[in-house]
C-alpha cells in the first residue's frame, strides 16, 4: 500500500477525489501488467504521483499516474516525437489512463545550478531544439486556446477590481488578437522551466513533463520569466533583471521581439483570467511585476 503525498492530496482532494482514491490500485495494476518492483519511496508534482521502480531486466525507471486531461493527454506523443537527445524517454505508456513509465534521472533540476543566467542560456537552447520539431497530428492547439482566452477575457476583466489592471489586461487582449491569425505550429512544451528541466546519465540535461500544444515558439518564453524569482530579486534590480532574462531568451532563440512581447501578453492573459475565474480580483503581485518589467 502506498501512501499518497500531501501535496497531491491538497491539489486534488476537491477537483479529482475519485482519481485519488484510485491510485494505490492503479499502482498495484502498473506494477504487475509492466512487470516492475518498486524501488523507493512514491513522489509527487503538482498534478501526478512518481513512483521509483525498476524493470524486469533491471533499468531504473518512475512510474508516472497522472489524470486524463487535455494537458496529459499527448504528453507521450510529444515526448516520443522531440529529439531523444532532448526529453526524457518513454518506455511504456497507457494512453486511456496518461500513466507513463519514464527513464529514471538524476535527482538535480536547472533549479540547482547555481548561476541562473547559466540555467537562462540552457534553457533557451533547449526551447531551440524543442521548437525546431512541427507539431503531430492531434496535439491541441494554441489557435483554439488563444481564441478562447479572448472570448472569455470580456467576461472576467470586470471581476478585477483596480481599473488599471483592468485596462492591462485588454491591452493584452489586442496584442493576441494581432498575433492570432498567425498562431504557429511548433510542438510547444507550455511549461518549460527550471523545475523541467533534469540532469540525466546519456546528456547533461532533458526535458520533462511538457503539456504540449502546437503554436508559436513565443508563447514558451514565459515560464522562464517568473521561476527562480529569488535570483531575479536578489540582483537589486527586479525590472531590469526580468528584463535581462527575457533579452537573453530572444538573444539565444532568435525569436522575434515583438511576437514575444505579443505571445507573453497571451501567456500574461492566460494566467490572470485563471487565478479571476478563481475568485482573485487583484493581478498576482510576480505577473504584475513581470508586466510592469515588459510592458511598462
Amino acid at each position: 500500500m502506498i501512501e499518497i503525498p500531501a501535496k497531491l492530496i491538497r491539489n486534488h482532494r476537491e477537483k479529482a477525489p475519485d482519481w485519488l482514491d484510485s491510485l494505490p490500485g492503479s499502482v498495484e495494476r502498473y506494477v504487475g501488467e509492466w512487470d516492475l518492483t518498486v524501488d523507493g519511496e512514491v513522489m509527487s508534482g503538482e498534478a501526478s504521483l512518481i513512483v521509483p521502480v525498476v524493470r524486469r531486466d533491471g533499468t531504473a525507471a518512475m512510474l508516472k499516474l497522472q489524470s486524463v486531461n487535455d494537458e496529459s493527454e499527448s504528453e507521450a506523443l510529444a515526448l516520443r516525437t522531440w529529439h531523444h537527445d532532448d526529453v526524457v524517454e518513454v518506455l511504456e505508456d497507457d494512453p486511456q489512463t496518461s500513466t507513463l513509465l519514464l527513464e529514471r534521472l538524476e535527482p538535480r533540476t536547472l533549479d540547482d545550478l547555481p548561476d541562473d543566467v547559466e540555467a537562462t542560456r540552457i534553457l533557451a537552447e533547449l526551447l531551440n531544439h524543442l521548437s525546431a520539431v512541427a507539431a503531430p497530428p492531434g496535439v491541441r492547439r494554441l489557435a483554439d486556446i488563444a481564441a478562447g482566452m479572448i472570448d472569455d477575457a470580456p467576461r472576467l476583466i470586470p471581476r478585477l477590481e483596480e481599473p488599471g489592471e483592468q485596462a492591462l489586461v485588454r491591452r493584452f487582449v489586442a496584442m493576441v488578437q494581432e498575433v492570432l491569425p498567425e498562431p504557429g505550429d511548433r510542438l510547444l512544451h507550455w511549461d518549460l522551466h527550471y523545475l523541467n528541466v533534469m540532469a540525466a546519465d546519456r546528456q547533461p540535461w532533458l526535458v520533462i513533463d511538457p503539456k504540449p500544444l502546437a503554436g508559436d515558439p513565443a508563447f514558451d518564453l514565459f515560464p522562464v520569466l517568473w521561476n527562480r524569482w529569488d535570483d531575479l530579486v536578489a540582483t537589486g534590480d527586479l525590472s531590469q533583471a526580468i528584463r535581462n532574462r527575457f533579452d537573453l531568451m530572444l538573444e539565444v532563440t532568435g525569436i522575434d521581439r515583438d511576437r514575444a512581447l505579443a505571445w507573453t501578453a497571451g501567456r500574461f492573459l492566460q494566467n490572470v483570467l485563471w487565478f479571476v475565474e478563481d475568485g482573485d480580483t487583484r493581478i498576482e503581485a510576480e505577473v504584475a511585476a513581470v508586466a510592469s518589467a515588459l510592458f511598462s
